[in-house]
């Protein structure tokens, strides 16, 4: 049997979409059947050339499947069996470096991938951008019965990757509270998450912030702002930077907002969450995932108001774990969620990806045919 799978050949160019034997599946490891996989704003930045991937690769890292092949005993030992639901992980931690012995393996200094080998390595077919997926059982999380894996590929990694920059806001004593007042900059799928994850939390204020270049996709992504439960969105094309901060800074009595989630991954964003922070104020950027140039910052601002700057660029298996246990807590947003995802077929990466990347999809998932 062949599949297809779509292959990264290098920075502004085109996938190829190629046929693929389906080997034997490696001990250890199970091979999934694709439902939905999602195209991650890390691709983009592999497209645009702002961060690397060698080629021949098969990218991707938000493959949700069905395990239709393991070793029965192996996967019995992990809780899995063929004919489950799964979500990938593709993190791999060392367990020996200080971060992961510290217990933040999510940030591993010498984390390896699960889709980092050849295309032309059996099993060949390592990442997310295809029909039938190789990843290591330890690797695979199962789906519980009642969520739509569909509906959960929408925010597989956006989901986790917010959740996780919440986790060490908690480590570091910020707890999430209704009388707290936060802002998410950039309404991609990250932001999307974070606004709707605030809401839920039962945060009593949530406003969001975004570029809105586009009039028609910026109106659209208002309106599914305020399902998420953002209480205000502002447009900086529309409100204007200044006004947005002056607005923002007279929350609390003056004082400015609570807490910033950066997710535009604009630069410009991180100058102006400093500045609509109150003193104390918490500002979590996991937005800031590629060379995208640099800012100028008034550096007293963080002493004058003392700061609290929190960076967050990846994820681990408990950050998936709590996702799912989020989505099974929260079944209001099922079909809010759901309708977010615009999906292509493996054979039209191309046109998925363009699309993606002219910003007119919130999630933009590969299904099968």
């Amino acid at each position: 049997m062949k599949v297809k799978a779509a292959v990264f050949v290098g920075p502004h160019k085109p996938f190829e979409v190629r046929e693929f034997e389906v080997t034997e599946t490696p001990a250890g490891y199970g091979r999934c059947a694709l439902i939905a996989s999602g195209i991650c704003g890390t691709d983009l930045h592999f497209v645009r050339g702002t961060l690397d991937v060698a080629p021949e690769s098969i990218v991707g890292h938000e493959f949700v499947g069905r395990l239709v092949d393991c070793n029965a005993d192996e996967a019995a030992a992990l809780g899995l069996c063929v004919g489950d639901n799964v979500i990938a992980d593709i993190a791999v931690p060392c367990g020996e470096c200080l971060l992961c012995k510290s217990g933040d393996d999510a940030n591993c200094v010498n984390m390896k991938c699960t889709n980092e080998p050849s295309v032309a390595e059996k099993p060949y077919l390592w990442g997310g951008y295809t029909e039938v997926n190789y990843t290591p059982l330890t690797n695979l999380l199962k789906i519980p019965a009642e969520l739509d894996p569909a509906m959960v590929a929408t925010f597989a990694c956006p989901g986790p990757t917010a959740i996780h920059a919440f986790r060490l806001a908690e480590q570091a004593g910020v707890k999430l509270r209704k009388d707290m007042v936060a802002v998410v900059q950039g309404l991609g799928p990250v932001g999307c998450f974070a606004v709707l994850y605030l809401k839920a939390m039962g945060v009593g204020k949530v406003y969001a912030v975004t570029a809105g270049r586009n009039a028609q996709s910026a109106a659209q992504r208002e309106v599914l702002a305020k399902e998420l439960g953002a209480d205000e969105v502002f447009s900086l094309s529309r409100d204007g930077a200044e006004a947005i901060t002056a607005r923002l800074q007279a929350e609390n009595g003056g004082l400015g907002v609570d807490l910033c989630f950066e997710a535009s991954g604009a630069p410009a964003a991180v100058a102006q969450g400093m500045d609509i922070l109150r003193n104390r104020g918490v500002y979590l950027i996991p937005g800031q995932y590629s060379n995208s140039g640099g800012i100028e910052i008034e550096p007293q601002i963080i002493t004058f108001k003392a700061l609290h700057i929190i960076g967050s660029s990846q994820y681990s298996m408990v950050d998936v774990r709590d996702y799912l246990a989020f989505l099974c807590a929260h079944p209001e947003c099922h079909d809010t969620i759901v309708s977010l995802g615009n999906r292509y077929t493996v054979e039209q990466v191309n046109e998925a990806i363009a699309d993606a990347m002219a910003g007119g999809n919130v999630k933009t998932l590969l299904v099968k045919e």
